[in-house]
């Protein structure tokens, strides 16, 4: 049984909600991520922004992304997991929450944040358990994202 924690990312990036949408775009670019968890001034974790949050929310409106700040566009409703759940839970509660992006966390607490699991991480699992060709390989590798 692989849980959630052997298949979560580590490192795990933050960005202050105050800070501007540029910024958090720069951030995840440099880092070659999808995403960061929001904290407020305490480090408490208070939301998620994505890619996607700064595609729908900044991109197509043609709002300036210097003068947006993360707080505005961010998710503030935290998707989270416990390390030692089984890696189907996660893919559970991501569908059932229609999130691509799940905080892991100890001990159920928020504000204990241990890593995050997105698609490209299930890719990497998939990829590594399931006997596939090299055609099916190739596929799952264009699934996951650039690191």
């Amino acid at each position: 049984m692989t849980t959630i924690g052997e298949l979560m990312t580590q490192k795990l990036e933050m960005i202050e909600a105050s800070s501007s949408a540029q910024e958090a775009a720069k951030k995840m670019r440099d880092k070659k991520i999808s995403s960061l968890v929001v904290v407020d001034d305490n480090s408490k974790p208070v939301g998620i922004i994505t890619e996607r949050d700064l595609v729908t929310k900044v991109c197509v409106h043609d709002a300036s992304s210097k003068h947006s700040t993360v707080k505005d566009i961010m998710s503030d409703t935290l998707v989270t997991s416990d390390a030692v759940s089984e890696v189907g839970v996660a893919a559970d509660i991501m569908i059932q929450n229609k999130v691509r992006h799940l905080l892991v966390v100890e001990d159920n607490d928020v504000n204990k944040p241990l890593g995050i699991i997105t698609p490209s991480d299930f890719a990497g699992y998939l990829k590594e358990n399931l006997k596939i060709d090299d055609v099916n390989a190739k596929i799952i590798e264009s699934l996951k994202e650039q690191r």
